[in-house]
């Protein structure tokens, strides 16, 4: 009898130890899980915020376009000298033009921010798909 009490008191202490160290693993990849998920959020804040201000910077080359239109169409009001009008109007066609692509290089930045952290939710599907495995 005290032999089989012996192994029982074995058995149990490394199911015991079984369950320690699978909570410590399962915890440590949970934090390094989220410790990804935050890397990987800072870099997509970081494309967001270089987007929206290539964004504002679009907007302030449209709004000098618009000025310089406005000061094309006093120009050509005021003057007969085409001259004067037709260049205002060369300018604003230069700014929008460079606010055009000044706004297509900012959509592609916010378009690289997306909200999921693709990678860190692909890490646990995988983790999740091995602990199910394991099991059986």
């Amino acid at each position: 009898m005290a032999a089989t009490d012996t192994t029982r008191s074995q058995d149990d202490r490394s199911v015991g130890e079984l369950v320690k160290q699978f909570s410590e693993q399962t915890s440590h990849l949970i934090r390094d899980e989220m410790r990804l998920a935050q890397a990987e959020m800072s870099q997509k804040a970081k494309h967001a915020g270089i987007g929206a201000g290539l964004y504002g910077g679009a907007g302030l080359l449209a709004f000098f376009g618009v000025g310089s239109l406005v000061t094309a169409s006093i120009a050509a009001l005021s003057l007969t000298d085409l001259e004067v009008w037709a260049a205002a109007l060369i300018v604003a066609a230069a700014l929008f033009v460079l606010a055009g692509i000044v706004a297509m290089i900012g959509r592609g930045e916010t378009k690289q921010a997306s909200p999921t952290p693709e990678r860190t939710v692909e890490n646990v599907k995988r983790d999740v798909e091995e602990l199910k495995e394991s099991r059986h």
